[in-house]
């Protein structure tokens, strides 16, 4: 399965968990670590820890073993590591307090302007 179909797959499976505010970063440009990080946000620590559970089985499914799974105990935020796609299920506080989106934003910004 391609970047492109794997970030599809875990976009479908947030929004049939009912995942807020679900965006999907192309990376690609800015690091060689991943190709998509998809970040989505719950309002529970149930539902946060759903999201990376359903996310895990459903890419399993298809025959991809994440390569890690981190912070499913707490599940403030939950990395689920899939190689070339990153998965961010984090509660609402914690991604309003660490800007993800914000900090990718800048790293694009920043290479933008030192190859200028």
């Amino acid at each position: 399965m391609d970047a492109e179909a794997l970030a599809h797959l875990v976009v479908d499976t947030l929004e049939d968990l009912k995942a807020i505010d679900i965006k999907v970063l192309d990376v690609r440009k800015h690091t060689d670590i991943t190709d998509y990080m998809i970040i989505a946000s719950g309002n529970s620590v149930r539902q946060v820890k759903a999201f990376a559970i359903r996310v895990v089985e459903k890419t399993k499914a298809e025959g991809l073993k994440p390569i890690g799974v981190e912070g499913e105990e707490a599940a403030e935020w939950v990395l689920i590591d899939l190689g070339d796609v990153v998965v961010h299920a984090m509660q609402r506080s914690a991604r309003d307090f660490y800007q993800l989106e914000k900090l990718w934003d800048m790293a694009a910004a920043g290479r933008q302007t030192d190859s200028a």
